[in-house]
C-alpha cells in the first residue's frame, strides 16, 4: 500500500444498487478534485451485491493500485464489513467530520464507507474534501496502536 502523505490521490470507488446514485455524483466530485490523480468506477454497471463490489474495491487498494477507496450502500455498514475482510484493509463507515479526521489520522482508514439513506449528497461531498485533505502521520501516538492492529492481523501477537 503507497504513502499517501504528498502524492494525488488514486481513488476506487464502487457501490451496490442502493448506492448507486451517491456513488456516481461522488465519483464525479473525486475526478474533477486537485488532489485526485485518477478515479476507477468498479460498478458503473449494474452494481454487484455490496460484499462483491467492497471486496473488488478494497482488493485495489491492498495491492497498492489505489491509495484509497469510497464505498456507498443504503447505511455503509454492510461495505465496511465486507471491505475490512481483505487483508490489511482498514475500512469505516463515517457519516460526520469528526469520524472521518479520526478515521484518517488515528486508524489511517484507506478505506471510506458511506451510507446513502443516511448521508444526503452535499454532506458526502463535505465529508470527501475533508477525507481528501487528511493524512496519517505515522510519527503520531496513534501510531502504536495501529502497529498493535496490524500485528494482529499478520498473527504477530504474542498468544494471550
Amino acid at each position: 500500500m503507497a504513502d499517501t502523505s504528498s502524492l494525488r490521490l488514486r481513488i476506487a470507488v464502487a457501490s451496490d444498487a442502493a448506492g448507486a446514485g451517491h456513488r456516481r455524483a461522488l465519483a464525479e466530485h473525486l475526478a474533477a478534485h486537485p488532489l485526485v490523480e485518477g478515479v476507477t468506477d468498479l460498478t458503473p454497471g449494474t452494481p454487484p451485491a455490496y460484499p462483491q463490489a467492497a471486496f473488488d474495491a478494497a482488493q485495489l487498494v491492498a495491492d497498492g493500485r489505489a491509495h484509497r477507496a469510497l464505498l456507498v450502500c443504503h447505511t455503509g455498514l454492510g461495505m465496511a464489513v465486507a471491505a475490512n475482510k481483505v487483508p490489511g484493509i482498514r475500512a469505516v463507515t463515517a457519516h460526520d467530520p469528526y469520524s472521518v479526521e479520526h478515521a484518517i489520522r488515528y486508524t489511517n482508514a484507506q478505506v471510506l464507507c458511506l451510507g446513502q439513506a443516511i448521508v444526503p449528497l452535499e454532506r458526502a461531498r463535505e465529508l470527501l474534501v475533508l477525507w481528501l485533505a487528511l493524512r496519517f502521520d505515522p510519527a503520531a501516538g496513534a501510531a502504536a496502536k495501529l502497529a498493535l492492529i496490524t500485528a494482529y492481523e499478520r498473527r504477530e501477537h504474542p498468544p494471550a
